[in-house]
This record gives C-alpha cells, sequence and structure tokens, in this order.
C-alpha cells in the first residue's frame, strides 16, 4: 500500500470513528445519561464541633427527654411507661444525608450534609430508639424519636468497613453507605442493590444519583410541580405518607414531626429539608 493511500484509509477510518462518536452522543444526551465529567475527591463534609455534639447529648439524656422516651416505648402497650426505665447508650453521632450539590454534580461538593445527631435510647426491656438532635435557636434540641438505632449502628459500621470514612444516608431508597476518597461502599440490602456488594467508585456513585434524582432537584420542574416537595422523596414514598397528629400536651420535647415519626409516619425537618421514613424492618 502507498503511504498516500494509507493517509486516505486511515482519514476515511477516522471519520467512521468521528460519525459514531457523534451519534452516540446524541443517543446518551437524547436519552438524559450523558456522563457526567470527572471531578476531584470533594473534602469530607463538615462535622459538629466537640461542643456541639456534647451538648446534642446532654439534650438526649435530660430528665425531659427520658420521660418522652418513657411514653414513646410504652406507646404499644409493650411495657408500661413506669418501667420502660430509658437510658442514652453509646456516644451521639453525626447523621449525613445524600448531597443535592453532589447530584447536581458540582464540582468540589461532599457527598452527603450533616443532617442533625443521633443518640440510641434503650429501654428496660432491650429495645431500642434513635434520638435526633438539631440546632434551633442557638441550643440543640431534641425533634424527632424513630424506633430502631439505624444511625448509631450504621456509623459504628461504616467506621469498621471503611475507617474514618463518611457515613451516609440516600433517603429515596432508605439506604446506607460509607464514603472515602474515591471508594463507596454499602452498608445495608438497600445499598447492596443499588451499588452492588462490593460498592463503587465516587464516580460511579454520582452518576447513579444523578441519573436518579437530577431532575428532581429543588427548583426542577418536577419540584415546582409538588411532587413530594422534589428532592425530598420519590412519589410512590409520597403517597406512602399519613397526617402528623398533633402533639399531646405534656409531650415533653417532641414536636409535631417527631409525633409522626413514633407513629410510624413520614417527617420533615426543616424547610427544604429532606424527608425521612423509617422503613419497616424485615428481620
Amino acid at each position: 500500500m502507498t503511504r498516500q493511500a494509507a493517509r486516505q484509509q486511515h482519514s476515511r477510518r477516522n471519520a467512521a470513528r468521528a460519525v459514531a462518536a457523534g451519534a452516540g452522543a446524541v443517543t446518551a444526551a437524547a436519552l438524559g445519561l450523558a456522563p457526567l465529567a470527572h471531578a476531584a475527591t470533594p473534602a469530607p463534609p463538615a462535622a459538629p464541633t466537640a461542643a456541639g455534639v456534647s451538648a446534642a447529648h446532654e439534650a438526649a439524656a435530660s430528665p425531659a427527654t427520658l420521660g418522652t422516651l418513657s411514653r414513646f416505648f410504652a406507646r404499644d402497650g409493650a411495657v408500661a411507661a413506669a418501667k420502660a426505665q430509658p437510658r442514652i447508650e453509646g456516644a451521639t453521632v453525626p447523621v449525613y444525608t445524600l448531597s443535592p450539590e453532589f447530584v447536581a454534580g458540582k464540582n468540589g461538593a461532599p457527598v452527603a450534609t450533616l443532617e442533625f445527631l443521633a443518640s440510641k435510647a434503650v429501654s428496660a426491656d432491650g429495645r431500642k430508639a434513635s434520638v435526633w438532635t438539631a440546632r434551633s435557636g442557638g441550643d440543640w434540641k431534641v425533634v424527632n424519636i424513630a424506633t430502631g438505632d439505624d444511625e448509631t449502628r450504621y456509623a459504628a459500621e461504616g467506621q469498621r468497613k471503611l475507617s474514618g470514612g463518611t457515613v451516609f444516608r440516600e433517603p429515596q431508597i432508605d439506604a446506607w453507605y460509607v464514603q472515602r476518597g474515591e471508594r463507596v461502599l454499602p452498608l445495608d440490602d438497600d445499598a447492596v442493590r443499588a451499588v452492588g456488594a462490593q460498592g463503587t467508585t465516587l464516580d460511579g456513585y454520582r452518576a447513579r444519583v444523578h441519573k436518579a434524582y437530577g431532575d428532581k432537584l429543588p427548583g426542577s420542574a418536577y419540584a415546582k410541580k409538588g411532587e413530594a416537595g422534589g428532592y425530598g422523596q420519590e412519589p410512590a414514598a409520597a403517597a406512602e405518607q399519613q397526617a402528623a397528629p398533633a402533639p399531646q400536651a405534656g409531650s415533653g420535647p417532641l414536636t409535631t414531626a417527631s409525633a409522626a415519626a413514633a407513629g410510624g409516619t413520614a417527617l420533615l425537618l426543616g424547610a427544604g429539608a429532606v424527608v425521612a421514613r423509617r422503613r419497616l424492618r424485615r428481620r
């Protein structure tokens, strides 16, 4: 083959590759599947101060909260309120939630943001609950009590699995993960179904959540239509919500939102916050 013929053949191959690449890009764009550009590994999300954690723990362990916990554990008749004898056990931990900025693909955005602090409560009969605390008006206050100990349990499991990582929740599918550097590992069955038992890369996880929720962020057409507040919750989950009961007199630090969670319904922590919904355990 002459040098000129070789050049012509090379040119034809390059043209064919360009056409194929262009068609692939058009198809991806039409399907809304255009990949996100690789972003630098983000810094970990801001952690609460030691003073804040201490104040949150004190709020969770206060006599008023323990009195509310007694009524919480007694609500189904399994134990009398006077015999519940709840106690706060272990450390208070930060709870992080998947960040809308990360979902949007914002460069440098951490995978999750701090949502609240959680403490594990245990009753005399061994049942567990999670006491959520958040800062309000300069003070740390109890904003919710939820059944089970997901928050503290997954925080511990995440550190065993990937020490120094950020444990966070993807609320739309109730999945828990731990992330450090370029690794994202699953901590529960929902997360395994989402990213596989071996986990995924940070870029891979970003692409997955961008595809799933990128058109449901605040300000999107989906959010403006009032579909469960947009990013916060999928329509199917919204349909399962029930009205929050009014707080009863003498209910201590429980708010209307936390009373809803105590009854197994949905709750909303502040304007624009992610809707959290405790699923019934399959264990």
